[in-house]
């Protein structure tokens, strides 16, 4: 797969359709919940395959991208697809790329590779239902091959991708938009009007079913992980989620609320279990609870941004507490806009931020340059540089130290979070001379 590296975003269907067509086209015969969006895919398809296990039926995931392990964007009943089912897959697919290629369609990208290995997947494990997340966009994702999705999904419209997407949030809306079919459903958690409203008009026209899940009258929280449903056809009191982050209530209502709207029997217990049972790395996760503590977040752009400095309030009072920020963000990504958030200053919900550590991620990265000059030009003073992600959470760690009650976060890309794996972090707390008898890692 390594050889297809080197092509990246093609955006456009023909291609990929024709791959899957000269393989028996697995993706006509799944039945999927179609999820895409800015901000809260990820975690909203993580809800969604959840609560559809608990009701006993068997379940594909396809995420995008993955934190750790590059499997976990094929799942099946939650467990990553087999390196060996994997690596026959890929094999039976070269000669169809060569093909494909012959026939004057270009190369396949690396994103459709695997799109097309997942699909193959779920089709071999003759899955019941898929959750399958956008890669980029929606309109012209590969994703989109998807002949008749039982609810298409759009959580929320933020500045992403401008390049591919459009300048403005209602041509990334429009773009996002492109995933409903004619005479489907619908349901969208976006709360700015402006994107809403191009969204709205996307379903009118295709004579689909819109369903707008909002804060207060579809959702409303109880506590930091406790909320309440209530939407067409479902109504949940009183749930509490293992996912960290008030952020994640929206997700949760959202992803159940599309679950009601598919048409999928599940029953209410299912609703419930689905929903508080449900996990996914990198998403505010706390590699450890004290000492310091340390939490990963694959936040990359500006609503991210917005969201992890919420969640560091509301969940570890960063606005107190010191927190020392590694960034590291990927070449398609402006450092200036996961920092604006997190950075404000002056403001009671402000963070308090003791010391930045700017790095860049090994895969894909934006110069680590780019990342302090971005921060010095939002007002903040000298910058810790450190060439790799490793070193720059040894660093993070030491100077933890001379700090009372820190917060230790990591954040700016899928890529920066991967490298620091459960054992890369006990590694980097005995290099940084930390106690870790103490406080254990939290591997869960």
């Amino acid at each position: 797969m390594g050889g297809l590296l080197r092509f990246g975003v093609k955006l456009g269907n023909e291609r990929f359709e024709a791959l899957l067509e000269s393989v028996g086209a697995p993706h006509r015969s799944l039945r999927v919940l179609h999820v895409g969006g800015t901000k809260g895919k990820g975690s909203t398809s993580t809800f969604a395959a959840s609560i559809l296990r608990a009701a006993g039926y068997r379940v594909g995931a396809y995420l995008s991208p993955y934190v750790y392990d590059l499997r976990e964007r094929i799942q099946v009943d939650g467990e990553m697809i087999p390196e060996d089912d994997f690596a026959r897959i890929v094999t039976e697919l070269r000669p169809h790329i060569e093909d494909v290629a012959a026939a004057g369609l270009g190369s396949v990208t690396e994103f459709e590779l695997k799109t097309a290995v997942g699909f193959l997947y779920f089709a071999e494990r003759n899955v019941d239902y898929a959750v399958v997340e956008v890669g980029l966009g929606g309109r012209l994702d590969a994703t989109n091959v998807l002949p008749h999705p039982l609810v298409s999904v759009v959580t929320n419209v933020g500045m992403d991708h401008v390049e591919f997407l459009g300048n403005t949030l209602s041509a990334i809306a429009g773009e996002k938009a492109g995933i409903i079919k004619p005479g489907g459903v619908c349901v969208t958690g976006i709360e700015n009007d402006t994107p809403f409203a191009v969204v709205a008009d996307v379903a009118r026209q295709r004579g689909a079913k819109l369903i707008r899940v909002e804060e207060r009258r579809s959702w409303r929280t109880e506590g930091d992980r406790t909320l309440s449903i209530c939407g067409p056809g479902i109504e949940i009191s009183h749930v509490s989620l293992m996912l960290r982050g008030r952020f994640q209530h929206a997700n949760a209502a959202l992803a159940a609320i599309a679950v009601a709207a598919s048409g999928i029997p599940v029953p209410s217990e299912a609703y419930r279990k689905g929903i508080e049972t449900a996990t996914l790395p990198g998403r505010f996760e706390v590699i450890r609870p004290s000492g310091p503590t340390i939490i990963a977040d694959v936040a990359h752009n500006e609503l991210a941004g917005r969201v992890l400095r919420e969640a560091l309030v509301d969940e570890a009072s960063a606005n107190e507490r010191p927190v020392i920020l590694v960034v590291g963000v990927s070449r398609n990504h402006d450092p200036a806009e996961i920092l604006l958030p997190l950075l404000r200053t002056g403001q009671k919900r402000a963070i308090n931020i003791a010391a930045l550590i700017a790095t860049e991620p090994a895969f894909r990265p934006r110069p680590v340059e780019d990342v302090v000059n971005a921060a010095k030009g939002l007002g903040l003073g000298p910058v810790h540089i450190e060439g790799s992600v490793k070193d720059a959470a040894v660093k993070a760690l030491i100077l933890a130290q001379k700090l009372n009650d820190p917060v230790v976060v990591v954040t700016g890309s899928f890529y920066t979070v991967g490298e620091l794996t459960p054992p890369v972090w006990e590694h980097a707390i005995q290099m940084a001379g930390c106690r870790r008898q103490v406080i254990p890692l939290n591997k869960d």
